[in-house]
């Protein structure tokens, strides 16, 4: 599948990946930072922005769009950066193809199964009328019994548009993500270890990334070592200057 992408800066390339429910809009401010040293690639995942929509939605069919993402731009030892989902999808890939990057960035997710905590977030999205919305507010309004913090509502609202003949839809595919939202917890899909340098950064506020998780990390990604920023799970949303800090620093080292 051909991702939507953006791309900024020269230099080395990197590729960012969002989490669920996200796209690339949302590490626009990360990626302006980080282009002043590298080739930054944002890229929308399938069923997410401006990237096709498309029935298959699992994690083996997402390494599958990057491999093709990086063999039709011909990036040589890329530096992947993924959060939440993004993260599983770059570990994933890692392991599948680890001669196809040079470091990996994990944001606040481990490589383990998870019980999602979304689904009352998809719950919401299905409860807003997007057939008689007339506005975001009002959009904003129905979300509200399902996620009461402003920022999440905000942050899951960008995926509303407007569409050309009047109303609203969706950017995300949410009847596929909905239908498949349980492959998005499973474990590591491919077996093996990534044996080159990695970066793991969680939010301590954030229950995503347990301590006891380290030994797991370690059995896969037996290079990574651990960061922890005092954010919640959208570290890099919450505290920007220093994420990015964070990951030169240990990228300079």
């Amino acid at each position: 599948m051909k991702l939507f992408y953006r791309e900024l800066g020269q230099g080395q390339p990197m590729i960012i990946l969002h989490g669920i429910f996200g796209s690339s809009d949302n590490w626009l401010t990360q990626a302006k930072l980080f282009s002043a040293h590298y080739r930054v690639f944002l890229v929308d995942q399938r069923n997410h922005g401006q990237s096709p929509h498309d029935d298959a939605f699992d994690y083996p069919v997402m390494v599958a769009d990057l491999l093709e993402f990086i063999d039709e731009h011909r990036l040589e030892n890329p530096i992947i950066i993924g959060h939440s989902m993004g993260g599983k999808v770059a570990m994933n890939f890692a392991v599948a193809y680890p001669d196809k990057l040079e470091k990996l960035i994990v944001v606040d997710i481990a490589p383990r199964p998870y019980n999602l905590e979304h689904y009352v977030i998809i719950d919401g999205l299905k409860a807003v009328p997007i057939q008689q919305l007339a506005s975001r507010n009002d959009a904003d309004a129905a979300l509200v019994p399902y996620v009461p913090e402003p920022d999440v509502r905000q942050f899951l609202l960008k995926n509303l548009q407007r569409k050309a003949e009047g109303g609203f839809s969706w950017k995300i595919n949410l009847p596929v993500i909905d239908k498949n939202l349980s492959n998005i917890g499973l474990d590591l899909q491919f077996e093996g270890t990534f044996e080159k340098p990695t970066l793991f950064i969680r939010g301590g506020q954030s229950k995503y990334v347990r301590d006891k998780d380290m030994a797991r990390i370690l059995e896969v990604f037996p290079m990574a070592i651990m960061e922890t920023l005092d954010t919640g799970h959208w570290v890099q949303a919450e505290k920007p200057k220093e994420f990015v800090e964070v990951v030169e620093k240990w990228l300079n080292k």
